[in-house]
């Protein structure tokens, strides 16, 4: 057995218990339900940019809690008045929505892209959201003592808005949405299509927000904070893990019906690959995933791009046909 066989034999053999209680289902019925309540008030403004074949537009719409999120639309431009489809961005951790640029590899295959701040990161994003207690380090435990105010809750629900934004969008064709995003924004990719079944696709990599449990433990990237403020707050242990395991995504891997398309790097220390084996071991639909034996957390990169751009071409190239 060679090398890489051997490594993905151990890792799809990893399954850790799950850790969904009994309320999981209600939860996220309820949280859907108060988003779809919220107007979604969504705004663009075209904005000059170089690049002739393309039309971009500086976006928001409001969040579950009235806050606006911000994003980037960019549109194929000469298409005419038939509806494209449209690839959806999520950014890792403390990003933001990017640069135009470094979306036009999707434009030139024919997509519009939408991609959005997570709030409270490093995007125009804020957070209106009142939290009744503090945090430490970062964002992830920000309200991490009440799954209603945990800060995923609404991370979760700002990225599943995205795609009311773009079904609402003339140049796009609903029926043909694709989920993509790294680290943490492949933790919301994870997140989105198990909780909305719209999109067609998920292309995830290094993911973040699986097997939250043993991230804490582990101090593995951003949960490294709920591991300080559990520090802090040792008697709030149990609520604390309680309330993670509604955020995650081996939790809702069952409900994912989409193609997923995932890399993991075995280097990884931040977004461990073991941790995100503990969601991909549970899907039950088409998925595929390459292993990167001697990177980090940085992944794949362009390479693993490459890798996208043909599963994309061959899977749904008559989308464009």
């Amino acid at each position: 057995m060679g090398y890489l066989d051997k490594k993905m034999r151990e890792l799809e053999a990893y399954a850790p218990e799950l850790t969904k209680r009994s309320d999981f289902d209600a939860f996220w019925e309820e949280t859907l339900g108060a988003s779809r309540n919220v107007p979604l008030e969504p705004e663009r403004t075209e904005i000059d940019y170089p690049i002739r074949s393309a039309n971009l537009y500086d976006i928001a719409y409001k969040g579950m809690d009235g806050t606006r999120v911000h994003g980037w639309f960019i549109v194929p431009a000469g298409g005419g008045s038939k509806p494209v489809p449209c690839l959806i961005h999520y950014h890792g951790f403390t990003g933001s929505r990017g640069e135009p640029a470094g979306f036009m590899h999707w434009v030139m295959m024919g997509f519009a892209v939408l991609s959005v701040d997570c709030r409270d990161q490093g995007g125009q994003t804020g957070n209106n959201t009142a939290y009744t207690h503090g945090f430490l380090s970062n964002v992830a435990s920000k309200g991490v003592h009440n799954k209603h105010e945990y800060y995923y809750r609404y991370a979760y629900t700002d990225a599943l808005r995205a795609i009311d934004f773009a079904c609402a969008q003339p140049e796009v064709d609903g029926e043909r949405i694709i989920i993509e995003g790294g680290s943490q924004g492949g933790g919301l990719g994870m997140a989105v299509v198990a909780l909305d079944g719209r999109p067609k696709a998920a292309l995830v990599d290094v993911p973040s927000n699986s097997n939250l449990a043993a991230r804490v433990e582990g101090n593995h990237g951003a949960f490294g904070a709920v591991a300080d403020y559990l520090k802090r707050h040792p008697e709030q242990t149990d609520l604390v893990m309680d309330n993670l395991s509604y955020f995650d995504t081996m939790n809702m891997a069952d409900r994912i019906a989409c193609p997923v398309l995932a890399s993991v790097a075995l280097k990884d220390e931040t977004c461990p690959p073991q941790m995100y084996f503990a969601t991909y071991n549970r899907i039950r639909g088409e998925k595929e995933i390459v292993l990167y034996p001697f990177n980090g957390h940085e992944g794949g990169g362009g390479r693993q791009t490459e890798v996208k751009l043909r599963y994309l071409a061959k899977h749904f190239g008559h989308w464009f046909a």
